[in-house]
């Protein structure tokens, strides 16, 4: 019954959103196939099956893992690459993420000083996510490293900081730097202990010198083309005043669409994204194409502060399609301490929106509990690691969501297949 539920909800999103690459015509998904390689997932997936408390769903999973073969989905979406353990938006994350048969992989746009997009979480991370402060380039950031005050007893009194802006920097000098771990030590009293500061279950093994390569939205469009997967690119806030030396936000917003169809990248294999919907509704009315499935962001960092019935309502009204909000937007318990959808998720389902949510793998274990943001509506049903095969469970069973960002999407990957999403 699950099955057949989930079924019809897709078949009545795709009346909706006739052109979603979620359900391309033929043409497109003959060309996907034919890019697509043997996808590999590696251990994670099945330790987290092996984690499971016992039920249905272990078993329909268990009974998964002898598959000869996996094959990708856009269900499994890329977040900045495979960001678990590879240096976010970086060559080596994106190609990792399309191994682990991820459908979407997200480039976030921002720009340098001479207005050329490239790829990174924030505009201002440079001194979090790559190795700009050990260059000669810190000089140019917007607050040079400061180091850590700490008193007598060991208490930081000031932590460390810097910020560095990809708008301090022209691409060319963009592209001398290496991306890292997003991670700073607020202890440090020197650069190399500021840039040291990963967490205990990421690893810094795939940021090495000869790796971490940064790239462009040019050429983050012409890598994925060759991966065969389809975009997702995030519109990035600017940390700077606008207009930028002349650089409008429209102008922001009409060239990173320009840049696909430059590349004759077709609008079905782009969902563009922004956390402004005066963004988004540029794109509607100005590139309809795109606009038609470009995806609203919604940041809230509480329940409190998530839209209600009218509002979502109102978001279809103005010819947005789908929203993405945080995984605890979605999901809540009931008395029974059974994850089920929230409120919040039946009211965009009844208002007509696609969904896709944020973001899975991103925190850290979860069996010591207090599993922060993602979690922060549903954490007393959290007790083991395999529980996050329930989260998926029942985000595609329920809820309905069309696709899920996961730091490490391989998870993403083995439960779709397993479960017959495509």
């Amino acid at each position: 019954m699950r099955r057949s539920l989930f079924t019809l909800t897709l078949a009545c999103l795709a009346s909706l959103l006739p052109s979603l690459a979620l359900a391309a015509g033929p043409e497109a998904e003959a060309s996907l196939k034919a890019h697509s390689p043997s996808v590999q997932l590696g251990p994670r997936p099945f330790f987290l099956v092996n984690d499971m408390s016992e039920s249905p769903l272990k078993q329909q999973l268990l009974a998964c893992t002898n598959r000869p073969q996996f094959t990708r989905t856009n269900f499994s979406i890329g977040h900045r690459g495979a960001a678990m353990q590879f240096p976010e938006h970086t060559k080596e994350s994106y190609e990792a993420a399309a191994r682990m048969g991820a459908g979407i992989v997200e480039c976030d746009v921002t720009f340098t000083k001479d207005k050329e997009l490239v790829c990174r979480h924030a505009q201002n991370d440079l001194h979090t996510t790559t190795n700009i402060l050990a260059t000669d380039l810190a000089a140019k950031c917007t607050k040079p490293f400061t180091a850590a005050t700490i008193d007598g007893s060991g208490n930081v009194v000031t932590p460390a900081n810097a910020e560095c802006r990809t708008s301090d920097i022209t691409l060319a000098e963009f592209k001398t730097l290496r991306g890292k771990m997003d991670a700073a030590n607020p202890r440090a009293r020197t650069v190399a202990e500021y840039l040291a500061g990963t967490a205990n279950w990421r690893t810094d093994l795939y940021s090495g010198p000869t790796s971490g390569t940064l790239l462009t939205h040019k050429e983050s469009i012409a890598l994925f083309t060759r991966l065969g997967v389809n975009m997702t690119p995030e519109l990035k806030s600017p940390s700077v005043r606008m207009p930028f030396d002349g650089f409008t936000q429209e102008a922001y917003a009409q060239k990173m669409i320009d840049e696909y169809k430059q590349a004759r990248v077709p609008a079905q294999r782009v969902f563009a994204q922004s956390f402004d919907k005066a963004d988004v509704l540029y794109w509607v009315r100005n590139e309809p194409a795109f606009g038609k499935q470009a995806v609203y962001l919604d940041d809230a960092n509480s329940v409190g502060e998530l839209p209600g019935a009218a509002e979502l309502a109102g978001y279809k009204a103005q010819g947005i399609n789908i929203v993405a909000p945080p995984i605890f937007a979605l999901l809540s318990t009931d008395a029974s301490g059974n994850i089920v959808p929230s409120q919040y998720a039946k009211d965009a389902k009844a208002a007509g929106l696609g969904i896709i949510t944020w973001t899975l793998e991103r925190s850290g274990i979860l069996a010591d509990g207090n599993n922060g943001f993602y979690y922060q509506s549903f954490d007393a049903a959290i007790k083991r690691e395999g529980d996050m095969m329930r989260v998926l469970d029942v985000l595609a069973q329920q809820v309905g969501i069309l696709g899920i960002f996961s730091d490490w999407p391989a998870t993403v990957t083995f439960y779709a297949n397993c479960v017959g999403l495509q």
